[in-house]
């Protein structure tokens, strides 16, 4: 009889559960959107209390449709975006809205810990860039701004970690998730640097205890089984971060592989054993062996968020309308007529900030060139064009230092599956690529991390084995060529706005005092780091 395990991912836009069987077959698969919650600019929430009944709706809908009874689930793992951050009490009730990948309100504390610590001690430590590790740094803007609140924390948990929580009881954080916390994490000795965290004022009891990713922390308490259909005493993996997860499941496992999605953020991750780490990039553990191999991860915040942003604003009635064509075909028709360069117009996809390698947490959208010949094709094509440029500086940058790189490029989760997209990656980037056939995205990879933990697989090895590669692509060397030109251009414009972003910051607070902006929510797209 066929032994079933359970993978659940809470992306930035919704969350995903997959079932499926020992033999890597999918069985069941639910997914549901939840909003973002944009209160102050540079803010980006969650309700951390809609997590859990998202969880349990979407466990009992994948169980459902694989037709199985729960006691046949084997295993369980769970993967989220990372940065994230819930913030729970000691009845492991949220105390404040969670924190999202795109997240970036603290500004002075990174400026704090700049001047007192010093980036080199950081990065010493961490491995990472101070900007893009909110967890300590939010710890502390919690503990400046929001004294009552930071009293009331217990642990400071990833989401992946919260809902880990309420299954088994237990407060984990594995190490793929742990260099998210950043600051005070060292990468390669894996844990935590008391005289750093003394020196930041964030006390280690606030974090969750270690794992490696393949751990089973505990089992499904008899109250969670109830709620979340499920059976108690299920074991349940430490699980990982979302784009490790995505990787792993479409069979990223040797050193050099090296895999893309386009979420709601766009990144991309090469594996490697060497200590070796770029000071402009993201680095973490990777699940595979997360004791001694990590993976490099180049991220722009808003990669298929900027197409959602525009599918909402741009092509509003075609998303509204009841019934025709997915506004997502609309828009890649759209877009696939207008030319390489979108006919001379040229976009800054930073609508949230950016990461890698420019790491501006000021940095906004900017739409250069317009003009009255320009149609919502045309934008759609540019915003497509951006992200690749943005994904496509950083990977100029680590080809520059000789690392190890696998071709070709496999693209995973989220807009990916757009023929167009992928085009006109292959051609930014002058590497072939080539799609997974299988859409069922990070948590396919984290029931195979289950199967792992549970023992069911002995290595990871069958994710390779089970993984379709379609639809390959070579670059066009003349497309290149004029990508070229565009993405220099595209380079020198944000070099020539980039001094005035943090003045239109200033604005933007000046006028808002004003007028009393609300809380802004937004639905964004579905996917890995999404």
């Amino acid at each position: 009889m066929a032994e079933y395990l359970l993978g659940v991912d809470f992306g930035t836009g919704g969350a995903k559960a997959t079932v499926i069987d020992d033999s890597g077959a999918v069985a069941g698969y639910a997914f549901e959107e939840y909003e973002i919650i944009t209160p102050e600019p540079g803010w980006s929430e969650h309700d951390a209390e809609a997590y859990w009944p998202v969880a349990c709706r979407i466990v009992r809908a994948a169980i459902a449709e694989a037709g199985i009874t729960a006691e046949r689930v084997c295993g369980v793992a769970v993967s989220s975006a990372l940065p994230s951050l819930v913030l729970v009490d000691s009845q492991h009730n949220p105390v404040a809205n969670a924190y999202n990948l795109m997240d970036r309100r603290a500004t002075q504390q990174v400026e704090q810990i700049k001047k007192t610590i010093g980036e080199d001690r950081v990065f010493d430590v961490s491995k990472n860039r101070l900007d893009d590790h909110p967890t300590i740094v939010n710890l502390l803007w919690e503990k400046e701004n929001r004294p009552d609140v930071y009293r009331r924390i217990w642990k400071a948990l990833t989401i992946d970690g919260y809902i880990t929580l309420k299954l088994t009881g237990v407060a984990s954080l594995h190490y793929s998730g742990a260099a998210f916390y950043g600051v005070a994490y060292n990468l390669v000795e894996r844990r935590f640097e008391p005289d750093l965290l003394a020196d930041v004022g964030i006390p280690e009891t606030l974090f969750p205890d270690l794992y490696p990713c393949e751990a089973i922390v505990g089992s499904v308490l008899p109250g969670a089984a109830a709620e979340v259909g499920l059976a108690a005493g299920t074991p349940v993996a430490a699980g990982q971060v979302d784009c490790n997860a995505g990787w792993v499941g479409a069979g990223a496992l040797e050193d050099g592989d090296i895999q893309m999605n386009l979420g709601t953020a766009g990144n991309f991750g090469i594996i490697h054993t060497a200590k070796t780490f770029h000071r402009s990039m993201i680095a973490c553990a990777y699940t595979t062996r997360s004791d001694s191999t990590f993976i490099t991860i180049p991220t722009t915040t808003t990669g298929g968020g900027l197409i959602r942003y525009l599918r909402d604003t741009l092509y509003a009635a075609e998303t509204a309308a009841k019934s025709g064509p997915d506004p997502y075909d609309i828009m890649n028709a759209d877009a696939e007529a207008a030319p390489i360069g979108a006919d001379g117009l040229v976009m800054l996809p930073f609508l949230m900030g950016e990461r890698t390698p420019i790491w501006d947490v000021y940095a906004r959208g900017v739409i250069f060139g317009l003009s009255l010949n320009h149609g919502r094709g045309h934008i759609v094509r540019a915003a497509m064009e951006s992200v690749a440029y943005a994904l496509y500086h950083s990977f100029s940058l680590i080809v520059e230092t000789g690392q190890k790189i696998n071709t070709p490029i496999v693209l995973n989760e989220g807009g990916a599956k757009s023929p167009l997209w992928r085009r006109i990656i292959t051609d930014v980037f002058n590497v072939p690529t080539v799609l997974v056939k299988r859409r069922t995205g990070a948590p396919y990879g984290d029931a195979i991390l289950a199967g792992v933990a549970t023992g069911i697989f002995a290595d990871f090895s069958p994710a390779r084995d089970w993984t379709e590669l379609v639809e390959p692509m070579e670059p066009d060397a003349a497309a290149h060529a004029i990508y070229t030109e565009y993405f220099a251009l595209y380079k020198r414009l944000y070099e020539a706005v980039k001094h005035e972003f943090p003045r239109l910051a200033e604005l933007r607070r000046l006028a808002a005092q004003l007028g009393g902006d609300e809380p802004r929510k937004r639905t964004p797209n579905e996917g890995s780091n999404e």
